[in-house]
């Protein structure tokens, strides 16, 4: 009959246990073991009656991945491809990702269009015509001979300059309108492009004029006169507005992914699972969509991108925005968001679904410091996704829970073996192997025990070693002792027979 393995009088040790071939779980003596099955994902016992622990070698189901546990420090100054080569004082050379630079905004779903601001060029340093000459000024006259304050290249009568689709002409009749007449100075000229534009052109000590754009639209300058080059400047001028482009749309389009690698770094991968237990290699990207060293009123804000389609093009989407923004402070550590995962919906990768996915990274997980490297250092990034797998062996914990290795890898618990003791202990009928029958005088087994299970371990001996050891020479002298007297005996008898003879 089948036993419970804690219906022994000594809780000393435990036995090493195997499934036999009808699939029960067995103590070394060939015994059953006595239990209760537990789920899987609790520990929790799913009944209170102990039954013969029994398992098959049959496959555990597919766990599709609905969660994923990821820890990183994200650099203070990531360093992107595009960084080391981005104007001063712009996102992209602190690091980040500037919406303009994609055609489809990436920004999360239903970010506003970022305002447009100016956007300025400045042209190369130039000397007017005087002995000796001297850095150009508003006061310089766009014609005129040697030496003079004036151009080395003169305007002429009928020259014109186009700025933004509005041309200005060269006249030899009063400056008015959008006519500038050839005697007039440099200022003039630039009044005129800034009254178009909405900001007006400066010009430095050193003689290098700056354009600007304003944010009615960007900044195109044409002209037929070899006197531009006077300015500093070589025909066309074309300079881009700041900002613009559309409200986000959380998705980086096929044509927008090398700019998308140059303004990100990698934040690592992990294997998941969809229903059906098949891997999904899921590709994870940051972006800096803020900084605040870009001074007041900007702080620092990442998004988190994972790959959908590594064969997008054109249009195609080929990375998803998760839609949050993860801010940190200036200490590093994130303030939002903060107490829960956040939830990622319809994540699918080359056409592999994976369902809803909870990103955490909270709880301190996910951190803001300085790094040399300036690329994430990822600690964690795990998921709860697995295959399907075939049950390999069993063993017993020390809390008593049968734990099943399985083929992919998972550790499950099984069943708890159940602890059990009787009225009359005494009265328990021994059996070989160190097992013990119940009888009438010992009663039936009572579930709850106090002893405990030590797993993978034999039981020890409870003798006394020095004790048997003493018992053991005197057993030996006694024997050493008797075998005397027999020996005295023999020879007594032996004297005694050869009298007779």
């Amino acid at each position: 009959m089948c036993l419970s393995s804690t219906a022994r009088p000594t809780t000393r040790g435990a036995a090493i246990f195997q499934v036999n071939a009808n699939g029960n779980l067995v103590n070394g003596a060939g015994y059953c073991l006595m239990g209760v099955t537990v789920d899987p994902k609790t520990g929790n016992p799913t009944g209170s009656v102990p039954q013969v622990l029994q398992f098959q070698n049959n496959f555990i189901p597919a766990q599709a991945t609905t969660a994923i546990q990821y820890g990183a420090n994200l650099p203070t100054q990531p360093k992107t491809a595009a960084s080391t080569t981005a104007a001063m004082g712009t996102i992209t050379a602190a690091g980040g990702l500037n919406p303009a630079d994609f055609a489809s905004n990436p920004l999360p779903l239903g970010t506003p269009a970022v305002p447009y601001s100016d956007n300025t060029l400045t042209g190369s340093a130039e000397n007017n015509q005087a002995s000796p000459p001297a850095p150009i000024t508003a006061a310089t006259t766009l014609s005129g001979a040697a030496p003079s304050d004036s151009l080395t290249t003169s305007f002429s009568v009928g020259d014109t300059i186009t700025v933004d689709g509005t041309t200005l002409t060269i006249v030899n009749t009063p400056t008015a309108g959008n006519n500038i007449n050839v005697g007039d100075t440099v200022g003039t000229l630039l009044n005129k492009i800034g009254a178009i534009t909405g900001v007006a052109p400066t010009i430095s000590a050193s003689g290098a004029i700056t354009l600007h754009t304003g944010t009615a639209q960007n900044l195109n300058i044409t002209t037929s006169s070899a006197a531009f080059s006077a300015l500093g400047f070589t025909s066309p001028v074309n300079v881009a507005r700041n900002g613009g482009g559309t409200a986000g749309t959380g998705v980086v389009i096929g044509n927008d992914q090398t700019a998308f690698t140059n303004e990100s770094i990698s934040g690592g991968a992990v294997t998941a699972y969809n229903a059906s237990g098949t891997p999904v290699n899921l590709q994870l990207r940051w972006a800096k969509t803020d900084s605040s060293s870009l001074g007041a009123g900007h702080q620092d804000v990442w998004n988190l991108f994972y790959q959908t389609s590594t064969t997008a093009t054109g249009v195609q989407t080929a990375w998803v925005n998760s839609g949050t923004n993860f801010i940190f402070g200036a200490n590093g550590a994130l303030t939002s968001p903060t107490g829960s995962a956040i939830s990622i919906p319809g994540v699918t990768v080359d056409g592999q679904s994976l369902g809803t996915l909870a990103i955490d990274a909270n709880s301190g997980a996910l951190t803001q410091f300085a790094s040399s490297s300036g690329a994430a250092t990822i600690n964690t990034i795990s998921q709860n996704g697995f295959a399907a797998g075939q049950l390999q062996s069993v063993a017993i914990n020390n809390s008593g829970i049968v734990v099943g290795t399985f083929s992919n890898g998972q550790n499950i618990d099984l069943a708890a073996v159940t602890l059990s003791h009787f009225n009359g202990t005494n009265y328990l009928k021994a059996l070989d192997g160190g097992a013990y029958e119940v009888t009438d005088l010992s009663g039936a087994a009572i579930l709850g025990a106090s002893g405990t299970i030590s797993g993978s371990s034999l039981e020890g001996s409870n003798t006394d070693i020095a004790d048997e050891f003493t018992k053991l020479i005197v057993t030996q002298q006694a024997y050493s002792a008797n075998t005397k007297v027999i020996t005295t005996a023999n020879n007594m008898v032996q004297d005694l027979l050869n009298v007779l003879r």
